[in-house]
């Protein structure tokens, strides 16, 4: 009995894992309320939002959040600097309102990442192909790069004696 009840318990938690990495995107979030809040809060933390746009069926979307809460430069990066926030685009909620907002980014394909101030202007757009390294992963070089680049110190004019 003991046995039984030890295997079910591994079970649930091998699918409660499995399904928490497959809800990265939320299909049904209002994603406009969603960057409002991540807005807001980046307004009070003095940090820039970072939305990964895509989809639970893109495997270089997870695999970007899975590298970026392991490798940890990229960690520190985000933490320290961005408010992030997972813009869906699926066959349920291609969220047409939201990217037609930002200009389009789906044209470079998945993910894509659009950077906001906390004013919810966009400063800029990535695709994230040039960020990859290999057939698995991303570089840690190229996005820590691309993530200080976009940083609010970096566009802070106190930065450049200004």
């Amino acid at each position: 009995m003991k046995k039984l009840f030890f295997i079910s318990v591994l079970l649930f938690a091998f699918v409660m894992a499995n399904a928490q990495k497959t809800s990265l995107y939320n299909p049904g979030d209002d994603a406009e309320k969603e960057i409002e809040y991540a807005l807001m809060v980046a307004k009070s933390k003095n940090k820039h939002v970072l939305i990964q746009a895509g989809g639970n069926w893109c495997k270089w979307c997870i695999e970007f959040d899975r590298f970026s809460k392991t490798d940890s430069s990229i960690k520190e990066i985000i933490g320290n600097n961005y408010v992030v926030y997972h813009l869906n685009w699926s066959k349920e909620n291609e969220n047409k309102k939201t990217f037609a907002k930002y200009g389009f980014p789906q044209r470079f394909g998945f993910p894509v990442f659009i950077i906001l101030n906390a004013k919810g202007e966009k400063i800029h757009t990535q695709e994230s192909g040039t960020l990859e390294d290999g057939k698995s992963s991303y570089n840690s070089q190229k996005v820590n790069y691309f993530l200080e680049m976009w940083t609010p110190k970096m566009l802070s004019p106190a930065s450049y004696g200004m």
